[in-house]
């Protein structure tokens, strides 16, 4: 790998960072209502002046189509318009509150940006501000007549006003729809699998894979430490940038963190030593080096989904831990959630081999990334369901089937080591519970059929 390479990591990172920008602008209600109310304005101060411009050469039966009453009657229907349109926009953002709560109650508090980032919700909310801001900008171009000019009504414009409120009339129906269609648990857990799917992909698209062979670890004494500036979680890492920055000062950078770790201020977010063991590097130039380095790591007060993938597994798990709380008992969502958990598994089970250097043009290593660990991810999805949910029949059924499923989907050793390790885990949570000797055949042959199939895929 050469400058191919290069401009690959490049193009990698550009498309890291256009992902969490989308994420982040997605998750905000205000940005496409803020833009609703620029068009609405302007257009507002442009349809009258046009509609002035084109009065008189109107085809008649295009007139018929239009707004026929005076000024007092434009003022009463655009008043009424942008008074009701206020009322519908109170009504959307509270019941967009109540399915925050709801959700927050019955999922978990981690789901909320799925809500914040509908796009029916938004477009909801700018319709509903762009027809209000529109409706009181006309308003104020009707003018009464006198005995020296006649009476402004823009035709036009109050016609297109009629034409908004029914649009927002239909938006708010269809919003309706779609909030009682939200609020069920069974999208919500689609949601969050189908957006981690997504980071899947957008990993897998970007990631440089196979095996690269790493410098050997320097003495200790050589190793410096990049400091996080503020504490939060990793939502990013710019590795385009590091290995600029590693090739400019001649140095090996190596990430303490994978996406989606929580660090505190003034801990490690990367190590980092010259290439030259001869060469000394002065104060000056190190604390520029780990200011760069800093730099590079985008730190965030929360975990997004845009490159993080064990926040959807730890999003599901949650679902699944709150479902099995004694105070919610619901076992039949935990079971429906450990499915999405297994076919989020069984994707991160066939991704390629993550190439874990970043080279330089003479095909030097000059980056060592922290890539995802499938094994770690497993621990996350499986130990609070194994631990909460060991005692009821139909969990640890759906567990064991997890496992038979992840395991014959498992490609490499590791992973279905991994998956063995699991099994015998789950087993001896199943062994402490008060099961009767039917139940404890029937999860032994579940036990079984895991095992044989992971031990089948890995001969294949």
């Amino acid at each position: 790998m050469s400058e191919a390479a290069t401009h690959s990591a490049r193009r990698s990172s550009l498309r890291r960072w256009t992902a969490t920008i989308r994420e982040s602008i997605a998750t905000e209600l205000w940005p496409l209502p803020t833009l609703f109310i620029i068009i609405a304005v302007a257009l507002g101060i442009a349809l009258p002046l046009l509609d002035r411009a084109v009065d008189s050469s109107l085809a008649p039966g295009f007139e018929r189509v239009l707004f026929a009453g005076g000024p007092e009657a434009a003022r009463a229907v655009l008043s009424a318009v942008a008074g009701s349109l206020i009322t519908a926009t109170s009504l959307t953002f509270s019941l967009t509150v109540v399915a925050l709560q709801l959700a927050s109650s019955q999922a978990s508090p981690r789901v909320l940006r799925t809500f914040l980032k509908d796009p029916t919700v938004h477009w909801t909310l700018a319709v509903f501000v762009g027809t209000f801001a529109y409706s009181l900008t006309v308003l104020r171009t009707i003018q009464d007549g006198s005995d020296t000019f006649d009476p402004v009504v823009p035709r036009l414009a109050v016609t297109l006003a009629s034409l908004l409120t029914l649009a927002s009339v239909v938006m708010l129906v269809l919003f309706l729809a779609h909030l009682a269609r939200q609020l069920r648990i069974e999208t919500t857990m689609r949601q969050v699998y189908l957006e981690t799917s997504s980071t899947i992909n957008l990993v897998a698209s970007t990631m440089a894979v196979g095996r690269t062979e790493l410098p050997e670890w320097p003495p200790d004494e050589r190793i410096e430490f990049s400091l996080a500036t503020r504490s939060g979680f990793i939502r990013s890492t710019d590795r385009s940038r590091l290995l600029t920055i590693a090739i400019k000062y001649d140095v090996v950078v190596r990430e303490e963190h994978t996406v989606g770790h929580h660090v505190v201020s003034k801990t490690p977010v990367a190590r980092w030593w010259p290439r030259d063991p001869m060469r000394h590097v002065d104060d000056e130039e190190r604390d520029t080096i780990n200011r760069a380095i800093a730099g590079a790591v985008d730190l965030a007060y929360e975990r997004t989904a845009s490159q993080d993938i064990g926040f959807g597994i730890r999003q599901l798990v949650d679902i699944t831990a709150r479902a099995l709380s004694p105070g919610v008992n619901d076992p039949t969502t935990a079971v429906h959630t450990l499915g999405h958990i297994s076919a989020t598994l069984c994707s991160l089970a066939e991704l390629p081999i993550q190439s874990m250097g970043l080279t330089d043009d003479d095909d030097l290593v000059r980056v060592i990334i922290k890539p995802h660990d499938f094994v770690s991810l497993l621990d996350i999805a499986l130990t609070q369901p194994r631990r909460y949910g060991a005692g009821d029949p139909g969990v640890v059924e759906r567990l064991f089937q997890l496992l038979q499923e992840v395991g014959y989907r498992a490609e490499r050793s590791e992973q279905s080591e991994a998956v063995l390790q699991q099994i015998d885990r789950l087993e001896a949570s199943v062994a402490a519970e008060t099961y009767d000797f039917v139940e404890r055949e029937r999860f032994a042959h579940f036990a079984e059929a895991a095992r044989a199939a992971t031990v089948a895929h890995r001969w294949l």
